[in-house]
């Protein structure tokens, strides 16, 4: 009988210590943090990225896990093509909070100096229409292939910023607003499935926040947006921090001749507007014959 008793308590002793240490592992367990997208969420802005961009910031001051798939140059096309690969998928059914930067090369990278002369010259924005279209529905995509491998994670989109101070600030601006309008319609059709984070509202004018190419996030910026970033994971988690954790200080890229080549360009384009624009607006005062 004492023997019985000593082999239960024995059991009982064996029972606890693998509760206690199953509990352990569990209290270890770190969320996942994923970011996607271009690069904004790459870090371009800053030499440093790896060490130093906003996605490693919102990590290191909540300990998250943390891999970051951003490449620099992506559309939403190329984030779709993206989301086929087996490295990609894996991070997305292992995350608990995705960080979303895509939207802006889809005008960059689609013929910038047509899009700048139809705006500027002829003040046809037609093309932007077009875009931000294409844009809703390669999110909208995008969004589903997300959702196809894991129905849970907290998705967190970016809206989009205007860093130039120039004249191409005013076409720019109409880029940005069509891709903002987009994930603005997205998720009030979609009502949960994404989280917007405002990066247009708090980077803002202020041009301490972007890089000397007039594109990215400077050091400063990628600081601004992991505040935004990690306010709005406050509101899911009261537990998460909000004070970012700087573990590496961004060193801000010098990269001022693809600024003089934006200025310029919308310089060239400024003149052409004076030169040409009247016409344009004449020609569009006369009544078309019907055929």
């Amino acid at each position: 009988m004492k023997k019985m008793k000593k082999l239960t308590a024995l059991c009982l002793c064996v029972l606890m210590l693998l509760g206690s240490f199953s509990c352990a592992v569990f209290a270890e367990e770190k969320e996942f943090y994923l970011v996607l997208g271009d690069s904004i969420g790459y870090g371009s802005g800053i030499i440093n990225s790896k060490e130093a961009c906003y996605g490693k910031i919102v990590a290191d001051t909540n300990g998250y896990d943390y891999s970051n798939q951003a490449i620099p140059g992506h559309t939403t096309q190329n984030l779709l093509d993206r989301l086929e690969i087996d490295e990609v998928k894996e991070d997305v059914i292992k995350a608990d909070i995705i960080s979303l930067s895509i939207g802006g090369n889809d005008f960059l990278m689609n013929n910038l100096y047509g899009l700048m002369y139809d705006a500027m010259v002829v003040g046809d924005y037609s093309k932007f229409d077009e875009i931000g279209n294409k844009f809703y529905n390669n999110f909208s995509l995008i969004i589903d292939k997300i959702r196809a491998l894991n129905s849970d994670a907290v998705i967190l989109m970016q809206t989009l910023y205007n860093p130039q101070s120039g004249y191409l600030r005013a076409p720019y601006q109409q880029g940005a607003d069509r891709i903002n309008a987009a994930i603005n319609r997205y998720s009030e059709n979609n009502p949960g499935e994404i989280i917007i984070v405002d990066v247009g509202v708090a980077l803002g004018d202020d041009m301490e926040n972007y890089a000397s190419d007039c594109v990215h996030p400077s050091a400063k910026g990628n600081e601004e947006i992991a505040k935004v970033v990690l306010s709005e994971i406050k509101k899911l988690d009261p537990n998460a921090k909000t004070e970012p954790v700087i573990a590496v200080k961004g060193e801000d890229i010098r990269n001022v001749s693809f600024a003089g080549m934006i200025n310029s360009m919308g310089v060239f384009f400024h003149i052409l507007s004076v030169i040409l624009g009247p016409i344009y607006r004449f020609i569009a005062r006369i009544p078309m014959p019907y055929m």
